[in-house]
Parts: structure tokens; C-alpha cells; sequence
């Protein structure tokens, strides 16, 4: 081992990073790998600040976005928001927060989101598993059992609806009943980012009842935004109060929460929700062409911008793929999720090309 690699904490050194799509990459023109937006809007920015930090928590940002989330039954007040480079980094503030190294755990649901176990494992912290049931939907009883136990050291709970990559959603009543099984316990995280694509699914309307519900959400997917990570926690104010604590004192750039807050205006959620209208009639249309498809054995609910489908034999697929210039997120080495390819949903053109290469397999 090198002189400087014998330096990283022992934690790190036996780390196996997560892999995001552009860490590995691809060769192609047809990008359905990594859950983005097909299209991109134009923004203006104001650069006679830039030479100024940014706002700890930019007011408009927050307010934009307390309105905005403040839908189907949910009231959220500014002191109930907080912005963040992405959802990625309040995963991991959440972890630093309320997880104390080598002493607790957090408790994830395979298969879903691996940057909750990656953000654990980095801050030292256990990732304790509770599979997903037979038909991939949260397990509630074993979840609230295992936070319950009396060896239990598991603070949070991260449960990811839609899931990534199953697309399963979340059963309220049965959330509810373990968020109040595990009041004062643990934390119960819901990561809401592709909500955009099924709004009415949120679990935004029980944050006033329950202190321990915590929400994630993004603006990486139907807000065609992920260049500029940016991100937002919803929970009461207790939460955001402590996870202030912990946050980078500058989190959010001044550009990055002007673009924000131009797409949460008035004329900037039309636009997001016109995108996941044409989004949403595209994932119907591929996975309706999917299930008549000889090649296909199994597919996933499709909630998000993406559909994950079982296919014969993935590895032909992954090939004629490729050879196309398609570029697709394999999980056919993960568990359960064997023959496994996740397509994002693109553009007509990109769907229309997915499917020619399907159907001539």
C-alpha cells in the first residue's frame, strides 16, 4: 500500500465506491442511463454578486420551494425546508447528524438507492438490511421489528419511493403506523425523487403529525436540473434545525439558486409539469410495447422517468444495446434483479430507437 492510501481512515480504504452513470460511462449518443430529463430550459443569471458568498439558505429558494411542496393536502413553512447540493448531500448530513460512528446504524430496503449504504459506510456508520417483500414493496412489520429490537442501534430508516429501481411506492396507512412505532426511535426517511412523476403519492401531508418523517427531493429529474445538484429536505423544524448544524456553511451556489428559483416560478412549474406529462405518455407507451415482447419476462411498476424490465437474457440485450449507441443502467449483477435493465425515458426518437432494437431480437 501506498504511503499516503496507509492514511485514509480504515473505513475508506476498504470502500467500494458507489458507481454513478458517468462513472462508468459508456460509448454512444443515446443517454437512457441515469434517470435524466431528455430536454434542458435556458436560464438567466445575475453575476454582480458572484464575487459575495451565497446565502446560507437563499429565502427566495426556500420559499419557492415551501410553495411548491405545500401540495395534495401537505402545508410546509419555510423553517420546514432546507436546500442542499443535491439529495445526495442530505442523505449523507442526515447520517452525520443523528448516526454516531461505530455506534449506529441505518437501515436500508434492497434492492434500492446504494448511496444510502455508501454515505453510512463512509461516515463510519453500519448499514443494517431489511429485504424488500416477494413483490419488492417495503416489508413494515420488519422494518418496525428491527427498529423496535432491543440490540436495535438503527436512527434512520431510508425507504425510496418510487423506488430506484423498482419503481414500488410507499403504503400510507402502513407508513404511518411505523412512523408512530418508531417515534423517538429512529427516523423514518421517504426519498421523494421522482415524485414529480406520480405527485399524489407524497408523503409531504404527514410531516405536521409526524416528527420523525423526513422527506428528500431533488431537482435532478423532472426538473431537467441534475447539472447544478440541487436538492431539498422537508421535515419539521426540529430536523432542519439540526441538520443545520452539520451543513457546509455555503451549500447551495448563488447561480445555482438563481436557476432554482426561476424553475420553481410560476412559468417554470408549468413548464416541469408539461415535461412530465410527455414523460409520463412515453414511459406508458414503452412499457405497453415492453409487455408484448417475447424477450421480456418481468416488468417493474413505472412510476418514475424510467422502467425497469426483466428480460430472457440480459447480456444479448445489454449487446444490442450497445452496438447501437444505447447506453442503459445494468442490475443484472444485483441481487434479485438478475436479467435486470433499467431504461430511462428520453425523447420519442430514443424510445422509438430503444424499441426497433427490442423488436428485432
Amino acid at each position: 500500500m501506498s504511503d499516503i492510501k496507509h492514511l485514509a481512515r480504515e473505513t475508506v480504504q476498504a470502500l467500494t465506491p458507489y458507481l454513478s452513470a458517468r462513472r462508468i460511462g459508456g460509448n454512444g449518443d443515446v443517454w437512457l442511463n441515469a434517470n435524466e430529463a431528455p430536454d434542458c430550459s435556458e436560464y438567466q443569471l445575475d453575476s454582480s454578486n458572484l464575487n459575495r458568498y451565497p446565502e446560507f439558505q437563499p429565502p427566495a429558494l426556500i420559499a419557492g420551494y415551501a410553495s411548491y411542496a405545500s401540495i395534495h393536502g401537505a402545508t410546509i413553512s419555510n423553517d420546514q425546508v432546507l436546500t442542499s447540493r443535491g439529495a445526495d448531500e442530505s442523505i449523507e448530513i442526515l447520517i452525520r447528524t443523528f448516526c454516531e460512528p461505530s455506534q449506529d446504524s441505518i437501515l436500508i430496503c434492497p434492492p434500492t438507492y446504494g448511496m444510502y449504504a455508501i454515505s453510512a459506510e463512509t461516515c463510519g456508520v453500519q448499514v443494517d438490511e431489511v429485504a424488500l417483500d416477494a413483490d419488492f414493496n417495503v416489508d413494515y412489520n420488519a422494518v418496525e421489528q428491527a427498529v423496535n429490537a432491543s440490540d436495535s442501534q438503527v436512527k434512520i430508516v431510508f425507504l425510496c419511493a418510487p423506488n430506484n429501481p423498482t419503481g414500488n411506492m410507499l403504503d400510507k396507512a402502513a407508513l404511518v403506523k411505523l412512523l408512530s412505532a418508531t417515534k423517538g426511535k429512529a427516523l423514518i426517511v421517504a426519498d421523494e425523487a421522482y415524485i414529480e412523476f406520480c405527485p399524489s403519492a407524497s408523503q409531504a401531508d404527514l410531516i405536521n403529525d409526524h416528527e420523525n418523517l423526513v422527506i428528500t427531493r431533488t431537482l435532478s429529474k423532472a426538473f431537467a436540473l441534475a447539472s447544478i445538484r440541487c436538492g431539498f429536505t422537508l421535515a419539521q423544524t426540529s430536523v432542519i434545525e439540526m441538520m443545520s448544524k452539520v451543513i457546509a456553511p455555503y451549500p447551495v451556489p448563488d447561480p445555482v439558486a438563481q436557476i432554482a428559483t426561476q424553475a420553481l416560478s410560476e412559468q417554470g412549474l408549468e413548464v416541469m409539469r408539461e415535461r412530465v406529462a410527455i414523460l409520463n405518455n412515453n414511459r406508458m407507451v414503452l412499457a405497453n410495447a415492453l409487455e408484448q415482447l417475447d424477450c421480456v419476462t418481468e416488468i417493474f411498476p413505472a412510476t418514475g422517468n424510467f422502467v425497469l424490465a426483466r428480460f430472457t437474457d440480459s447480456k444479448v440485450v445489454w449487446k444490442a444495446f450497445s452496438e447501437n449507441g444505447i447506453i442503459m443502467r445494468d442490475f443484472a449483477n444485483k441481487k434479485r434483479l438478475e436479467n435486470c435493465i433499467r431504461i430511462s425515458i428520453g425523447n420519442v426518437d430514443e424510445m422509438q430507437k430503444t424499441l426497433k432494437i427490442l423488436n428485432s431480437l
